[in-house]
């Protein structure tokens, strides 16, 4: 994590002189799972007259279940890089800077034949893919890191799937050496939360609001961070 460090400490420096030319706000386009929609209204709260904020959004009626990779969530890697090339189909959407995440549905564990969703190998080439797409349109991202699960609350009550925290490890690990190799800010929202302590999770998932606004101010914070530095 180290190396991590370095290396995002000096991606924030360079796209904080690409933010500075800016005359109008940036504008900052998020894609992630249902964490992201969850912290995704304080976010926008927090970076108002900074950035222009917009996600991925609903395209039909929503189910209200979390877990669904439909609508405004994200889904698995896989689902992600489907969207991006859709939505990179149309010219007007250019934002300044878009902030990714998958993981927590790549890394879903089948109970009878143990196979996941989107194996490691496979998600490992989507990010790379993803980072592709994006740098053809010369649009900046930034990586979070996927949040932590209490997977024997999880397994205890999922009857179709399961998720493992040391799946949930090794897939965070690929991500982080992809991007790494590839210059990508990397934002380490899952050791930002496990550092808040005990009590964080709503079920065995999803957090708290309290942690979902911490989880915000972490990302505005570094956000910000980019485009004050010069």
């Amino acid at each position: 994590m180290m190396l991590l460090s370095k290396i995002s400490f000096v991606l924030v420096l360079g796209l904080g002189l690409f933010f500075n030319g800016f005359e109008s706000k940036p504008k900052l386009f998020v894609v992630g799972d249902s964490i992201s929609m969850q912290y995704g209204p304080y976010l926008e709260q927090y970076l108002k007259g900074k950035f222009s904020y917009d996600r991925k959004r609903e395209t039909g009626d929503d189910s209200g279940d979390g877990e669904r990779p439909k609508f405004a969530n994200g889904g698995d890697s896989g689902m992600v890089l489907a969207y991006l090339k859709t939505k990179l189909k149309s010219k007007e959407f250019q934002p300044d800077i878009m902030l990714i995440n998958c993981g927590l549905h790549d890394i879903k564990t089948d109970i009878e034949t143990g196979k996941k969703q989107v194996e490691i190998e496979v998600y490992k080439e989507n990010l790379k893919q993803i980072h592709h797409l994006l740098a053809d349109r010369g649009i900046p991202m930034v990586w979070v890191r996927t949040t932590p699960v209490d997977d024997v609350q999880h397994n205890s009550k999922q009857q179709t799937f399961h998720r493992y925290a040391a799946d949930l490890a090794s897939y965070n690990e690929v991500a982080d050496n992809v991007f790494e190799a590839l210059n990508v800010p990397i934002i380490d929202l899952h050791q930002f939360t496990l550092n808040l302590g005990d009590d964080l999770f709503a079920d065995h998932v999803h957090f708290g609001e309290a942690t979902r606004k911490k989880q915000a101010a972490f990302i505005g914070g570094f956000i910000q961070g980019m485009a004050s530095k010069n």
